[in-house]
């Protein structure tokens, strides 16, 4: 049985051409070459930055700068430039989000939702410090995860499967449209990953080159980030967390934005134009 099978095995890679081997090559190349595109700047905050950060010896990143360049002032304008941009840039969206979402659920009032959500938080985070941030984060990554598959599984059950997305989204018109205007119309690109690089909405070269530099200032440069890494054991314990994110900043596209895609082709009489 063994000798049958090899030499159906040999059998089988005489059959193939050599542009077949090319293609098989190529296809195992770019999903390599995809891979390290995507997750490479969280993986450059591990094995570049934070050496760099735990041998400075310090806990903050204002601090680093202060080390660094010496002086006060900086410090003092990085502390307080990183407080603005989480308030208007971080928190508030998510209160905001959080809030509607026990509004939804339970029907409170969305300012008394906020605060609770205000009391709360504050509570465990004085009480347990970053460790109590830290375990709380990972439960709703958790919980995230698990909702996220089964809303996905739903969604492309109830839609009939990918392929019938791309024909139902190309005709998902909202019922409120803004006249002689073609906003509410889905984009013809809408399933292209990469854009056109100068008529797209979101062009390939400033995505890829543009979104580089705010990766790389968000994931090895921002405190609420770096803060998570700096707090590792070690240095193998930042490493794998930084590769164990990488695999999850993959998800979002498939557990995120399709389900999306297949609420506006599901519900197109509940889409906003200001939503497209």
């Amino acid at each position: 049985m063994a000798s049958n099978s090899t030499t159906q095995f040999f059998a089988l890679s005489q059959s193939f051409s050599i542009s077949d081997i090319i293609i098989i090559a190529a296809y195992f190349l770019l999903n390599v070459a995809v891979g390290i595109w995507a997750t490479y700047v969280l993986l450059a905050l591990a094995w570049v930055f934070v050496p760099v950060y735990v041998s400075s010896g310090i806990v903050t990143m204002p601090e680093y700068l202060g080390r660094r360049f010496g002086g006060e002032r900086i410090r003092t304008y990085l502390s307080v430039l990183s407080l603005m941009l989480s308030v208007f840039t971080k928190i508030s969206t998510d209160l905001y989000s959080g809030a509607l979402f026990v509004q939804v659920c339970l029907g409170w009032n969305l300012y008394l939702s906020t605060v609770l959500m205000l009391v709360v938080t504050a509570l465990y985070t004085i009480a347990g410090g970053l460790a109590a941030v830290i375990y709380t984060d990972t439960l709703q990554t958790f919980v995230m995860i698990i909702g996220a598959i089964i809303l996905t599984i739903t969604a492309f059950n109830k839609i009939g499967g990918y392929s019938n997305l791309e024909r139902v989204y190309q005709a998902a018109i909202p019922s409120k449209i803004i006249p002689n205007s073609s906003c509410h119309l889905p984009r013809e690109d809408a399933m292209h990953l990469f854009r056109h690089p100068v008529t797209g909405d979101l062009p390939w070269p400033g995505m890829t080159l543009g979104l580089t530099i705010l990766a790389t200032w968000y994931w090895c440069t921002d405190q609420v980030i770096v803060q998570r890494s700096l707090s590792a054991k070690n240095l193998s314990h930042a490493k794998g967390a930084s590769i164990l994110a990488s695999y999850l900043k993959m998800l979002p596209f498939i557990f995120i934005i399709l389900p999306g895609m297949i609420s506006r082709a599901l519900y197109p009489g509940n889409t906003q134009p200001s939503e497209l």
